[in-house]
């Protein structure tokens, strides 16, 4: 690390300067055991300082690590076990996937942000009404990190019509893990075994696929949200929402969100409050966190009896 706060790299033909990200550097700090407040602080203040904590502690190791960039910039440090499967392998096996499953199958949204790629599918084939005039379709949202903030990721999503929300299903998640063939493990094996491993970890991602929207499960959810109408909130709406919100973990904004949403639609039932976080993620800037305030839809969906009679009660 030089003391600009920027990172050397060498190769056995050139050498590098270039900076890095706020997610890398938290992986440097994390891979040094360093706390990240005061790795921050240092990079803010002292980058000299840091630069000699690093480069001592980095002399000390003997771990060799996986460095990710792009356009000239560091943006991750990972374990060299770390199995590299870049968002265009994704689309590659999942496009093709999507086209096999019929014209049913529609793309909501896809997204990719600084740490994630998103593709949030639904079938439109596979609908059932929760109430009269209230339809839900179910789908899936398939999510990628090239950085290490997560695997490979596919979860069971509902589609309501009449306000496009969406809420995913986080306790059904099926993962695919990125590790597996290590840096040296070029030396140990032939080319053809590696590239069955890696054949073989794309036929398990094209089966979480083919898998990912359950019969069984979109039918067990819709009848879950059927009962969640009759879950009645008998308190007070804004304390409701304040214990809800420190049960789930909204900000005090995405609260307040939340808390409008609830009284614009006059639904004061443990529906309502679900769709009214699920229906909150549309007005929130970061898609990532859009995308966890979706996930926080099912959360109250299926809260412990005691917090949901929490929130019914509060006053």
């Amino acid at each position: 690390m030089l003391p600009t706060g920027q990172f050397r790299l060498e190769t056995k033909d050139s050498e590098v300067v270039m900076p890095a990200t706020g997610y890398a550097h938290g992986q440097m700090a994390s891979k040094l055991n360093m706390p990240k407040a005061y790795y921050d602080r240092m990079l803010r203040h002292c980058p000299g300082l840091l630069a000699q904590n690093v480069n001592h502690w980095l002399a000390q190791s003997e771990d060799t690590s996986l460095i990710r960039s792009l356009r000239g910039q560091m943006r991750a440090v990972l374990s060299d076990r770390y199995r590299i499967v870049d968002h265009n392998d994704i689309l590659a096996i999942v496009l093709p996937e999507l086209a096999e499953m019929g014209d049913g199958m529609k793309i909501a949204s896809c997204q990719v942000t600084e740490s994630k790629m998103y593709i949030k599918v639904i079938n439109t084939n596979l609908e059932a009404a929760i109430s009269v005039g209230d339809p839900v379709q179910a789908g899936f949202i398939l999510s990628n990190s090239e950085i290490g903030n997560g695997s490979v990721s596919v979860e069971p999503f509902l589609y309501r019509l009449i306000c496009t929300n969406g809420m995913i299903l986080k306790d059904h998640r099926q993962r695919k893990n990125h590790v597996g063939r290590v840096t040296e493990n070029h030396d140990l094996y032939a080319i053809d075994t590696l590239a069955a491993i890696d054949n073989t970890f794309k036929l398990k991602l094209r089966d979480l696929v083919r898998n990912a929207i359950s019969i069984t499960t979109f039918r067990e959810a819709v009848e879950d949200l059927q009962v969640a109408k009759t879950a009645i909130i008998a308190g007070n709406p804004v304390k409701a929402v304040e214990v809800t919100a420190k049960a789930i973990g909204l900000n005090e904004s995405e609260s307040g969100l939340v808390l409008s949403n609830l009284i614009r639609s006059g639904d004061l039932s443990k529906f309502g409050m679900l769709n009214a976080v699920t229906r909150s993620a549309e007005d929130v800037e970061s898609y990532d966190r859009a995308t966890e305030i979706e996930r926080l839809g099912s959360s109250v969906l299926y809260l412990p009896t005691s917090t949901w009679r929490e929130v019914a009660t509060a006053n």
